[in-house]
C-alpha cells in the first residue's frame, strides 16, 4: 500500500473500495474481502443505504479497526439534525470515522459542514471534506469554513481530471478523492488504445493503468465492485510506475467528458429527497 499525506498532518491510503450502487448482502462481502486482500480504505454513505453493511464487513474481516480508513457521507436531509453524526456512527457500528463528508452541496449544506466541524473538534471524524462541490461552491466553501476540509470528493478520470478544481484545491493542500475513477465503466475510456499499449509493457489490464495513473496524479481512488477477482485486480497496481512521458500521453485524453452532470434543479429535488437507511 501506499499514502498520501494530507493537510492535517495525516495520512490516507491511496486507494480503496468504494461501495456505491452496492446492495448491502454485496457490499458486507467486498468489504470483508477487500480488507483481507489489503486494502485499508473504505468508502460509504448513507445514501448508499450500506453503512451497517460495511460496518459488518470491516468487523468479519478481522482486521483492527485502527487499521481501517473508513469514510462516509451525510445526505442533505441531515444537515440539520444535530443528531445526523451519531446516528451514522450507530448504523457502521462505530465509535468515529476517519473521513465525513457532506454529500450534495444541496438544501443547508453550510448547516451541515458546521455538524462536520463540530465532529472533527469532537474527535468523532478524524478528517472531513465535501462530496459533489466544485465551482461556485467550492468558491463559496472557502469564505465560510472554520476548518479547512482535507477531501473533496468528486468525479474524475482521464476523460475529465479536473483541473480548474486542482487548482483551487493546492493552496490549501486538500485531496482529491476520485470516483467514478473508470469511467463509469465506460468501454470506450476503458478500450482507449494507449492503456493497452501502456498494459503490455507492464502486463497489466488497462483498468489497473487507469489506476495507477489516478494514485500518481495525486487522487485517492475508490473504485467499486462485488467482483472478488475486480477487487483483487484493482489492488494490483503498486508493482510498477508509469513514466513522465505516459503520464503526458494520457493527458492528451483529457477532453473535459463526464458522466455526471447536474442542475439547480436536480440539487433541489436531492434536498427533499429522505433515504430509507438500512435497518438491519
Amino acid at each position: 500500500m501506499e499514502y498520501f499525506r494530507l493537510n492535517h498532518g495525516g495520512t490516507c491510503p491511496v486507494i480503496g473500495i468504494g461501495t456505491y450502487t452496492i446492495a448491502p448482502k454485496d457490499a458486507e462481502v467486498s468489504v470483508r474481502e477487500a480488507l483481507k486482500m489489503g486494502y485499508e480504505c473504505v468508502d460509504t454513505a448513507a445514501a448508499y443505504v450500506n453503512e451497517r453493511a460495511c460496518g459488518r464487513g470491516i468487523k468479519a474481516s478481522g482486521v483492527p479497526r485502527e487499521k481501517v480508513f473508513l469514510s462516509t457521507k451525510l445526505w442533505p436531509s441531515e444537515y440539520e439534525n444535530p443528531n445526523a453524526v451519531d446516528e451514522t456512527l450507530e448504523r457502521l457500528g462505530v465509535d468515529y470515522v476517519d473521513l465525513l463528508f457532506i454529500h450534495q452541496p444541496a438544501g443547508n449544506w453550510l448547516a451541515g459542514y458546521r455538524l462536520l466541524e463540530k465532529a472533527y473538534r469532537e474527535g468523532k471524524a478524524r478528517a472531513i471534506g465535501v462530496s459533489n462541490f466544485e465551482g461556485k461552491y467550492i468558491e463559496e466553501l472557502k469564505t465560510k469554513w472554520e476548518i479547512a476540509p482535507q477531501f473533496v470528493q468528486a468525479e474524475a478520470h482521464p476523460y475529465f481530471t479536473q483541473e480548474e478544481l486542482r487548482k483551487t484545491l493546492e493552496p490549501y493542500g486538500v485531496r482529491l478523492m476520485s470516483w467514478y475513477p473508470l469511467g463509469h465503466g465506460d468501454r470506450s475510456l476503458i478500450e482507449q488504445p494507449i492503456f493497452r499499449k501502456i498494459g503490455e509493457k507492464y502486463a497489466k489490464t488497462p483498468a489497473q493503468i487507469i489506476l495507477r495513473w489516478h494514485t500518481q496524479m495525486g487522487f485517492v481512488v475508490i473504485p467499486g465492485s462485488k467482483n472478488i477477482e475486480h477487487i483483487r485486480d484493482n489492488l494490483n497496481i503498486f508493482d510498477f510506475k508509469l513514466t513522465d512521458s505516459e503520464m503526458a500521453e494520457i493527458a492528451t485524453l483529457n477532453t473535459g467528458v463526464r458522466y455526471y452532470n447536474r442542475t439547480e434543479e436536480h440539487l433541489a429535488a436531492l434536498a427533499k429527497f429522505k433515504p430509507k437507511y438500512e435497518r438491519l
